[in-house]
Formats: structure tokens, sequence, C-alpha cells
């Protein structure tokens, strides 16, 4: 399997807690949706990035981990532009692109084991009111961090097979194989962890 989506490194990003960095997150995504001038958003978009580099990837990765959800916002973007207003889709596309960026670096400067330790004490009061599992709800978060470059790994494995046959990508095509190969990881997954008592049922 491959290594999880964090990155190696020493800059004041990797030594900040990660309580920390989950509350610069949050606080931010608060602040973003009550901001709406340009000449704060989009300098605020170029710090996000700058921000994301100074992890020490480098561009063209920082491409490929994003490029997908970017798109994403960039059609939300266009429908804002046709049903709104160009100034309205150019802020929504600030905003957005400002949040996957400031998620995908906090990502990249925190290992996967931290943001599990994280987790659970955060979800400990829950715990203590006999609502969930602290360590199952860690354990999921964490499953879905490693997950992200598996599945991303499968995607291409598939489109390389497509391409040295000389078949055409297709959603379809691409989508059922890349299923049934995540669900089978995810039985074996859910077999060690059984197999290991990590889980109480």
């Amino acid at each position: 399997m491959l290594n999880g989506l964090d990155i190696e490194g020493n800059s004041p990003l990797h030594r900040m807690p990660v309580r920390g960095k989950l509350i610069v997150l949050f606080t931010a995504a608060i602040g973003l949706f009550f901001l709406s001038d340009l000449r704060l958003l989009v300098p605020a978009l170029g710090l996000a990035a700058a921000l994301f580099l100074s992890t020490g990837i480098g561009i063209a990765e920082a491409f490929r981990r994003t490029r997908f959800v970017l798109f994403t916002v960039l059609l939300v973007a266009a429908a804002n532009y046709v049903f709104v207003s160009p100034h309205e889709a150019v802020v929504v596309f600030c905003r957005l692109s400002i949040l996957v960026l400031l998620a995908a670096t906090i990502t990249a400067a925190t290992g996967i084991s931290a943001f599990m330790d994280e987790i659970a004490r955060l979800a400990a009061p829950l715990e203590r009111l006999g609502l969930v599992r602290a360590a199952d709800v860690s354990l999921a978060v964490g499953l879905v961090i490693r997950f992200v470059p598996e599945i991303l790994a499968r995607y291409h494995d598939i489109a390389d097979a497509h391409r040295a046959r000389g078949l055409p990508l297709r959603p379809l095509t691409a989508l059922v194989p890349l299923i049934i190969l995540t669900l089978k990881d995810a039985d074996t997954i859910a077999m060690a962890i059984d197999a290991r008592g990590f889980r109480r049922h």
C-alpha cells in the first residue's frame, strides 16, 4: 500500500499541534463565508496556496492531490456565474478553493496517527456519554485519510490498463472495477481490524 498524504518536514506547520490546526481550519471556514470582498479573498487564496507549498510538496503533486476537488469547485462557481452573478462566482471559487488548500495543507503537515490521537481525544466526552466509542471514530477517520491515495492509485492503474489495451477510458468502465477493488480492500482491512480486536462489535 502507498504512504499516507502527510509529508515529512520540520516547518512551523509540521510542529503546530493538531488541535491548533483543526481550530484554524474551523475558524477559517466560518470566517470565509462572512467575507465577500475580493480584495481580501484573492490575496487569501494566494496565501493558502503558498502555505500548501510550504509543506515541501511539489507543484505537480499539489495539483495532482487537489485537481478533482478544485474541478468540482469550478463547476459550483460556474453554476453561480450562470444563475447568480459573475462576482458571486469568483467569490464562491475563492472561498471554496481556500478551504480546499487549507485542508490539504493540514493533511500534508500532519501524520495519520497524530490525527487519530486528536480525534480520539475530541470524541472522549461523547464516549463518556455513551454515544460513541472514541477509538472507533478515530480509526474511521484514519482509514478515510489513509485510503485517499490508495483509491487514486487504483484509478491510475485502471487508466493505465485501458491505455495499454488501446481502450477508451469511460467513467463506467473505470468506476465499476474501482468500486470492486475498493470493496475488496475494505473487506480485507475489516477482517484485519476484527482479528486484532480493535472493534467492540
